[in-house]
């Protein structure tokens, strides 16, 4: 193992998956669902390939597309899948030079954003052909020489805001259409993981490794209040969701403090702190009034009610349930499920991709 490889694969594990330390895999069983309360639900499960990360669907509901940086051993590239939503077939697929980890898509549908982690970049691909139509690299490094990795991408008003994971990290600012730099967010804290635009506050709000949700306004990219929720304990803060009705900010904590806090979205005022244990992914269903946590370590998606914040639902995803993704009538929830990495950085086999319908 190159020493370039254990830091890129180390860097991987932490800005992305939220867990640095990860057990040895175990073959996984068949998708079962733990019932804690009357609810119906219809999981299908597909193994798809390895290194599954982020997904979106396009604006007509009729494509699932799905990052993946395939393997990490001995493997170039990695590829952008075309899912059919309602069967997780495979209608299409884009093969990239490099690995892809976050999404975004444009409002028109025609084109994908991926970032490009361990490369410190991000592509745009065509959704008709699957072609790389534009592609923008970071000139940022680390004290050992390796790029930023570009965490997660945000597409607002015409412009990309992408998480870069350095100490201190940055925020790129970039043209969607053009894919050129518009400016660099610095200072923003050690490694910049999640990122969320809120339409009551209008505010964009970055989590960071340094316990910080930084608020920044889009029309200066300046950041304008720093917060920290949880004062000197030590905390990686990771994913954001909000619930726009209430004022409510869900942000996600893996590997520190291990739970999900909510806050007041105008004030950082911590409201409560939800002793589910490690947090991952975090998504808000305002049709269905519920939240959504993977949870990494016990392999488990837990449903919330998210006004009592009692557990409703639990379903077995082992061994890494990882991200998620909510379609627009808020009642299919999608989820990548990981293998754990094997010391030499390989996987015992394929991550999935599970489909939840909620009716």
């Amino acid at each position: 193992m190159t020493q370039k490889m254990s830091a890129l694969a180390l860097l991987v594990a932490v800005s992305l998956s939220g867990c640095a330390a990860q057990q040895v895999a175990t073959p996984a069983p068949a998708v079962q669902k733990t019932v804690t309360a009357p609810e119906k639900t219809s999981v299908l499960k597909r193994e798809l390939a390895d290194g599954l990360y982020e997904m979106v669907l396009n604006q007509k509901g009729d494509a699932l597309f799905v990052a993946s940086s395939e393997g990490f051993k001995d493997v170039q590239g990695g590829v952008v899948y075309k899912l059919d939503p309602a069967t997780l077939k495979t209608i299409g697929r884009s093969h990239t030079d490099l690995k892809n980890f976050a999404m975004a898509i444009a409002p028109d549908g025609q084109t994908v954003y991926v970032t490009n982690s361990l490369d410190g970049g991000i592509s745009a691909i065509s959704t008709a052909d699957g072609k790389v139509k534009k592609r923008l690299m970071f000139t940022e490094r680390n004290k050992e020489g390796f790029p930023f990795g570009a965490r997660e991408i945000l597409l607002h008003d015409g412009s990309l805001f992408v998480g870069g994971v350095g100490d201190p990290g940055v925020i790129w600012v970039i043209d969607a259409e053009t894919l050129k730099l518009k400016k660099t967010i610095k200072n923003a804290g050690q490694w910049v993981t999640g990122l969320l635009w809120s339409e009551q506050t209008d505010r964009l709000y970055a989590a960071n490794g340094g316990g910080e949700i930084l608020v920044i306004n889009p029309h200066t990219n300046k950041i304008e209040t720093r917060w920290k929720p949880l004062g000197s304990k030590p905390a990686l803060l990771l994913n954001l969701a909000e619930d726009k009705a209430t004022g409510r900010l869900f942000v996600t904590d893996n590997s520190k403090a291990k739970t999900t806090l909510v806050l007041n979205i105008r004030t950082g005022e911590v409201i409560k702190k939800l002793d589910v244990g490690d947090s991952l992914a975090v998504k808000f269903n305002a049709r269905r009034n519920e939240l959504y946590i993977t949870q990494r370590e016990s392999g488990k998606l837990l449903s919330l009610d998210a006004t009592t914040y009692a557990v409703k639902q639990s379903w077995d995803l082992p061994p890494n349930p990882n991200s998620l993704l909510l379609s627009a009538d808020g009642q299919t929830l999608y989820v990548t499920v990981k293998q754990a990495f094997n010391k030499d950085h390989s996987t015992n086999g394929p991550d999935s991709v599970v489909r939840i319908s909620l009716n």
